[in-house]
């Protein structure tokens, strides 16, 4: 069920990246300018896929070692499952009017409070996760957390370079992957 709620929302993203309707490009010059000046919609769209991609892999990890979920775990579920629902409405938002800050706000606000409710889900569970994977999950959120604060920060100086923040998510698998090997070092 969870994962439809993913497919969704990571496909209703795409939804508003596409060439304005007036748009007749008279040879290839014009077409090649017209998807390069699309870059204000891409940008969004492939952040927050990459993002709720994440998500959606942590969720399916957790989901697959957990048999009997609390009250509260269901409750702090149904808040993420909210929360994923709002990315392609922040990503559409942020794709218009990414040049204004309140956009940048909602859409990184959003996404700090995803990091904020999958952490409490993490700690809920803290009997069905391995040490490293509990340390990589921390590590990930923390970044998402972070970067969604440096969008915020960033949009009150550029807020259409603000979302270049988010990139600092690619850097979780990196560092996860790296402590796992210095942890392999160790033993």
């Amino acid at each position: 069920m969870t994962d439809g709620i993913y497919s969704v929302a990571m496909t209703l993203l795409v939804l508003d990246v596409r060439l304005p309707d007036n748009f007749h490009p008279a040879d290839a010059e014009q077409l090649v300018q017209g998807l390069l000046n699309m870059w204000p919609k891409v940008l969004p769209y492939v952040l927050s896929f990459v993002v709720l991609g994440l998500r959606w892999l942590a969720g399916v990890q957790l989901r697959s070692k957990a048999e009997l979920l609390s009250a509260a775990y269901i409750r702090w579920w149904l808040l993420y499952l909210l929360l994923i629902t709002c990315v392609p409405f922040t990503t559409i938002l942020v794709g218009r009017f990414g040049v204004f800050a309140p956009a940048i706000w909602l859409y990184a606000g959003n996404t700090a409070l995803i990091a904020i409710v999958c952490w409490r889900l993490m700690k809920l569970t803290p009997e069905i996760e391995n040490e490293h994977h509990v340390y990589g999950r921390q590590l990930s959120l923390i970044l998402l957390f972070m970067s969604a604060l440096l969008c915020i920060g960033w949009s009150f100086i550029s807020p259409q370079h603000a979302l270049w923040g988010l990139l600092l998510n690619l850097a979780a698998p990196v560092a996860m992957r790296r402590s796992a090997e210095a942890k392999l070092n160790s033993h």
